[in-house]
């Protein structure tokens, strides 16, 4: 069976900017309250009538064009979302069709905010099983369309956008990088490592959107706290081990953007080197769920942060409560 690889990314983003000091005109907050406790400082949030689909696309369309692959390459299209309004045609198939993908497989995949790495682990099975010689996989979120504006610990929190991915077969006969794909074969580290994932159901409830056609999105903020910094970064761990690593050797680090202060307290019991690159997207974009890891990880790609071939963590979690994570190779 082949391996895996990030061959490229993507990203995109509404245009309409919404700050602290805008959120202070709608709730009893600060932008120096809002900063103390999440880190964030602006997010972005989408049109009226701009759906989950339309900020995908685009975010997809980079990654294809990164790739220097054509629509008809594409063989699948998976599109991890937990607010999406559409549920017939999928997000994917509408992604697929924007693209002019002719005849790839195509669905949306709900796991909250572990969702892009959950998604990311399926379509590097269905690529590994030669389903499929190249994926799309996205992560999209529209969630100030499930965002409650009248309470302070949530809204202060939520953004819109979307990352992409494109998975390739190693090696792959569309690049000309195949050096660095055989340095990851020899190093023991393919393109993407394998996945540490699971949930706990008895928990579910600490994350939530319910209420049918009206849903809002509600945490127990504490208690996520609490299980993220204690129970986290053992899978972690396990996600570097099953890579044949250890924290330490890894150059960056990708965790769900939920809130800085919680990604400082998660890596800080990992014991990572100084020199470990970070991301911390959420400060201008705020918690996207499941489009925060590929829209950072895009963004580091983008600024050339990471060196190319360079081993990177990412690591998805939330509503499930859900985890999924792997050691993937810097695109």
């Amino acid at each position: 069976m082949p391996g895996t690889r990030i061959a490229a990314m993507g990203h995109h983003q509404p245009d309409r900017v919404l700050t602290n000091d805008d959120l202070a005109d709608l709730v009893d907050t600060s932008d120096a309250w809002i900063r103390r406790r999440t880190g964030i400082a602006t997010r972005r949030i989408a049109a009226e009538d701009e759906t989950v689909a339309d900020l995908a696309a685009p975010a997809a369309g980079k990654a294809l064009a990164a790739a220097g692959l054509a629509p008809e390459d594409i063989g699948l299209v998976v599109l991890a979302t937990c607010s999406a309004r559409d549920r017939c045609p999928s997000n994917a198939a509408q992604v697929a069709r924007a693209l002019g993908i002719p005849s790839a497989v195509a669905y949306d995949l709900n796991n909250g905010c572990a969702g892009f790495c959950t998604a990311l682990a399926s379509a590097s099975h269905s690529v590994r099983a030669g389903a499929a010689r190249h994926a799309l996989v996205i992560g999209a979120e529209k969630m100030s369309d499930v965002t409650d504006w009248t309470d302070r610990s949530t809204c202060v929190l939520l953004g819109d956008g979307a990352g992409a991915a494109v998975v390739s077969a190693v090696p792959d006969d569309h690049t000309d990088d195949h050096t660095d794909a055989d340095a990851a074969a020899e190093a023991g580290l393919e393109g993407i490592g394998p996945v540490e994932w699971g949930s706990d159901p008895t928990r579910g409830e600490m994350v939530r959107l319910l209420d049918d056609w009206q849903p809002h999105f509600a945490q127990e903020g504490q208690a996520v706290f609490r299980w993220v910094t204690t129970e986290l970064p053992a899978v972690a761990r396990r996600a570097c081990e099953r890579a044949g690593l250890t924290p330490g050797d890894l150059a960056g680090v990708v965790t769900h953007q939920a809130n800085l202060r919680l990604i400082e307290a998660l890596l800080d019991r990992l014991g990572l080197p100084e020199d470990t690159v970070v991301a911390q997207d959420v400060v201008e974009s705020g918690n996207t769920s499941a489009a925060s890891v590929p829209m950072a990880l895009a963004k580091l790609v983008e600024r050339r942060e990471i060196a190319p071939g360079a081993p990177v963590l990412l690591l998805g979690f939330g509503g499930g409560l859900s985890w999924a994570g792997q050691v993937v190779r810097c695109p």
